[in-house]
């Protein structure tokens, strides 16, 4: 029988446990506790509640929850003595039709998780759109975890807990995100289109204005268009794909959201795309029930954020704000051609002139608002799909050098060293204190290099990268002060020399309050609670911030919110939220 919330709010406590039997494997405990924060708005509201639950019980509670689920393949389904959910579950994901080599290989997997960790490998195998994952992905990601820490593999294993009590719950009350397996099925097909020497492998890499980037552009504009009802969608002068949903008056003002579809080298199939997807999707819907919004809307896939090809960072977006900069035209890739030749050969005029018309007149805008995966851990690990970003950090970067005396590791004695590397060692350690004292600052040395280093010899030179973010820009300019200082005190001391070269230099970009309150009231009104982050990353919404009132929603990624990644994913019914928040703050905006 199909459930529904008004009946399962009403119901007596010993009712309610019943009719969510089987929703945690043999773990009633989770419904008998969840019972007491009725009533649930959403069906939304119920897993995040019953996740709360787990959240808030003992680690042995927790241990047990782990251990009452079967292996994978394991003995349970050879004796035919599985859960009739988990049975549907393995039997979706192939697992009950395994090859005797494909069996052989996951009992010695189980037999060497259950020895590494103690309890079972948990995994929702019937993964991201609830159709079940291939037996290669299962074993691969078997293999991956087997090396976590095991603090980190408990809370995977009830993260993969969590998604499968949702499968389950979606399953009694009969429903279905639609609206997030559009999304999802928008990123499998757009992510087939991927640079030479990285389709071959199975590498998702799609680069400014190469073959792969004019395919989704043209993708992107074909669905607009012919599958979503845009009013109009075009590829302008830079590669943008824009499309037009006109409001009730065609010359009124236009909302204008968007984000990037170039990606990283091996990068991830939602990191950028998510964003131009949501709001297509809420067009779709729009065209489909025959409404006009009071106000236009504007949807812009921008042709380029991440700066791989080219060094252009934003390049979609700042032909937008009219900071398109000339010097990008003389730049070459890594085999030579400049920007200028591959926008002539995309049939781009590759001209100022032809860039100069893109720029937005911000008085025909109400705004910008931007949904985009978090590209972090933090949502993932409250159990929360949804988060509202309250500023995007700033940030400073630097290439540096400390210059020593290279001399014999063995003759040298220690206090007489000009050790480059040891100096530079210590300001890493400086760097990670230093940002861990302020809320929100960061710091990291991502690169370091030792030019022609020797296992035998003192360290003459060490090469280092600096990058420092903050959510304001005084915050972000405290530390930069700091760090600098501090590199300066520990070269004298050592009696070292040092340069440091400034790469990026980008403002904060805080949440305009109108904005912010908008997605938090269509957060809210998913049944879900409000959690309010910064964005460590940047985003097009920090370049449009300088034209535009912007705010940002973040959805949740999987694998710990891993991103810049083949491991980056999304589940349905994540994208489905993201998608009814994004309804909600169009329906409600005046």
């Amino acid at each position: 029988m199909t459930m529904n919330l008004d009946t399962l709010n009403a119901a007596a406590p010993d009712e309610f446990v019943r009719m969510l039997d089987g929703t945690y494997e043999h773990s009633p405990w989770i419904a008998e506790r969840a019972a007491a924060r009725r009533p649930f708005a959403s069906l939304a509201a119920l897993k995040h509640a019953l996740a709360q639950v787990v959240r808030e019980s003992t680690r042995e509670e927790q241990l047990a929850l782990v251990r009452a689920h079967p292996e994978l393949a394991g003995k349970a389904m050879v004796s035919k003595t599985l859960t009739a959910e988990s049975t549907n579950e393995q039997t979706k994901a192939g697992l009950t039709d395994c090859t005797p080599e494909e069996f052989a290989r996951i009992q010695q997997l189980n037999a060497d998780y259950n020895a590494r960790f103690g309890w079972p490998f948990i995994l929702a195998v019937r993964g991201p759109r609830g159709r079940g994952l291939p037996k290669a992905e299962i074993i691969a990601t078997f293999a991956r975890r087997l090396e976590g820490h095991p603090d980190f593999e408990l809370a995977e294993c009830l993260r993969n807990i969590h998604r499968i009590a949702e499968i389950r719950l979606n399953d009694k009350f009969a429903t279905s995100p639609e609206l997030g397996n559009l999304v999802w099925d928008w990123a499998e097909e757009l992510a087939v289109h991927s640079d030479p020497g990285f389709k071959e492998k199975g590498q998702l890499t799609v680069t400014y204005l190469t073959e792969a980037h004019q395919a989704c552009a043209e993708q992107l504009r074909r669905w607009m268009l012919h599958d979503c009802g845009f009013d109009e969608a075009t590829i302008d002068s830079v590669g943008n794909v824009v499309g037009v949903y006109h409001g009730t008056d065609p010359n009124g003002k236009r909302l204008l959201t968007g984000s990037h579809f170039d990606t990283v080298r091996n990068g991830g199939k939602y990191d950028g795309r998510l964003g131009i997807f949501a709001p297509m999707a809420c067009v779709r819907e729009l065209k489909r029930a025959g409404r006009r919004l009071p106000f236009g809307f504007e949807v812009v896939g921008f042709a380029e954020e991440e700066g791989q090809r080219y060094k252009a960072t934003f390049l979609g977006s700042g032909a937008l704000t009219g900071d398109f900069d000339p010097a990008w035209l003389t730049q070459c890739d890594a085999d030579g051609v400049t920007m200028r030749s591959a926008m002539l050969a995309a049939d781009k005029p590759a001209t100022l002139e032809s860039v100069a018309p893109l720029k937005r007149d911000p008085s025909r805008y109400l705004g910008y608002v931007e949904v985009h995966i978090e590209q972090g851990p933090v949502l993932n690990e409250i159990d929360l799909p949804l988060g509202i970003v309250t500023s995007i950090n700033g940030s400073k970067r630097y290439v540096g050098e400390v210059i020593g005396q290279a001399s014999h590791a063995g003759t040298t004695p220690m206090d007489r060293r000009r050790d480059a590397a040891a100096a530079v060692a210590e300001l890493i350690l400086f760097v990670e204190k230093r940002a861990a004292s302020v809320e929100h600052v960061v710091g990291t040395v991502g690169m370091l290099e030792v030019p022609a280093g020797s296992i035998n010899v003192v360290p003459g030179r060490c090469k280092f990268s600096l990058d420092l973010r903050a959510t304001n820009n005084e915050a972000r300019d405290a530390i930069d002060a700091d760090v600098k200082a501090e590199l300066k005190a520990i070269c004298e001391r050592r009696g070292l020399h040092w340069t440091l070269t400034q790469t990026v230099a980008a403002d904060a970009a805080p949440s305009a309050p109108v904005w912010q309150a908008r997605w938090e009231a269509a957060v809210a009104a998913q049944g879900l609670p409000i959690h309010r982050m910064p964005s460590g990353a940047g985003h097009d919404a920090m370049k449009i911030h300088e034209m535009l009132p912007q705010a940002m929603l973040f959805l949740r990624g999987g694998n710990s919110g891993i991103s810049h990644n083949p491991l980056e994913t999304i589940t349905n019914d994540d994208a489905e939220l993201c998608v009814r928040a994004f309804q909600h703050l169009l329906e409600n905006l005046q």
